[in-house]
């Protein structure tokens, strides 16, 4: 593995799990082994990697579960043709933001969000990326007044 490929991949954990572990990169080691560990393959992986998403999401859930003051909601935008979209986008948000209403401090973990504005088949042109730009704004003007006012929600995009 290279080092460039696990400092991001440390510095990716250290982010998704800084609520929970209190931002320790000793503990996100921990978490890297353990995921490369239950993946067998991912020691190659980048942190951006579907699988290796998918797998510290997990992971990221079931944590949350023993935490019964913290909330966690993964949306995929990839997960359909229509993610991108800005009504799709705020359905997929809304979803997340509602559930995680009832806690006092939650994560709200964004994936995808680049690969559904701009598909690997396709070039990044200066509409699609304002597109992107003014999506990552939605999402943070929605999450901002659609969540409690004295609730900590932390917002990753990947």
């Amino acid at each position: 593995m290279t080092r460039p490929l696990q400092l991001r991949r440390l510095h990716f954990l250290n982010a998704l799990f800084a609520p929970l572990t209190g931002q320790d990169l000793y503990l996100a080691q921990q978490i890297d082994d353990a995921i490369t560990t239950s993946l067998g393959d991912a020691v190659d992986r980048a942190p951006s990697d579907p699988s290796f998403v998918a797998a510290a999401a997990r992971l990221f859930e079931r944590l949350c579960s023993n935490q019964p003051a913290h909330g966690f909601f993964h949306w995929d935008a990839a997960a359909d043709d229509a993610g991108a979209s800005p009504l799709f986008t705020r359905a997929g948000v809304m979803q997340g933001l509602k559930q995680l209403a009832a806690y006092p401090e939650s994560t709200l973990l964004v994936t995808n969000l680049r690969t559904a504005q701009c598909p690997p088949t396709k070039r990044w042109t200066e509409r699609r990326r304002r597109e992107y730009d003014d999506t990552l704004a939605f999402i943070r003007e929605l999450a901002a007044a659609r969540s409690r006012r004295h609730a900590n929600l932390n917002l990753l995009f990947l």
